[in-house]
C-alpha cells in the first residue's frame, strides 16, 4: 500500500534530475525490493545484498549503499542504474517523502493532484 501524498492538492512530477539520489541518507528497501532488484541486475539475491545493500540507520533492515559523496550507488553516468526496478521510496519522493528544502534542488514539476490523475500520473489503485 502506498504512502499517503503530503500535499493531496499537488502532484510533483518527476523530471529525473537526480537531486534525491545526491541527499545524504538511507534507502531503505524491502525484502520483495531485494528479489526485484536483483533479478533486474542479474545478480542472486545474495550477490545484491553482499555487494549492494548494508544494514541500514535504524539496525531494522538493509539500503542501497551510498557513494563517499553520499549519492545513491546507483546513480551512474547521471541516471538511475535500476530505475525500472528502483525501491517505492525512491519512486515516492517528493510526492510521499522528501526533506527540508527540497524545492530548492529539486526539478519536480507541480501538477494539480486532480490534473495529474486525469493524465493517469497517479496510480489510484494502491
Amino acid at each position: 500500500m502506498s504512502k499517503p501524498f503530503l500535499d493531496p492538492t499537488t502532484f510533483y512530477q518527476c523530471d529525473r534530475c537526480t537531486a534525491c539520489c545526491r541527499w545524504p541518507g538511507d534507502v531503505r528497501i524491502t525484502d520483495e525490493e531485494v528479489v526485484m532488484i536483483a533479478d533486474y541486475l542479474g545478480l542472486s539475491e545474495q550477490e545484491f545484498i553482499d555487494q549492494h545493500t548494508r544494514i541500514n540507520t535504524a539496525r531494522n533492515g538493509l539500503s542501497i549503499l551510498e557513494n563517499p559523496d553520499h549519492s545513491c550507488s546507483m546513480l551512474v553516468n547521471g541516471g538511475c542504474r535500476i530505475h525500472h526496478a528502483k525501491p517505492e521510496q525512491c519512486k515516492g519522493f517528493p510526492n510521499t517523502w522528501n526533506f527540508p528544502g527540497w524545492q530548492k534542488i529539486c526539478h519536480a514539476k507541480p501538477i494539480p493532484m486532480d490534473t495529474a490523475i486525469k493524465q493517469g500520473l497517479v496510480d489510484q489503485t494502491k
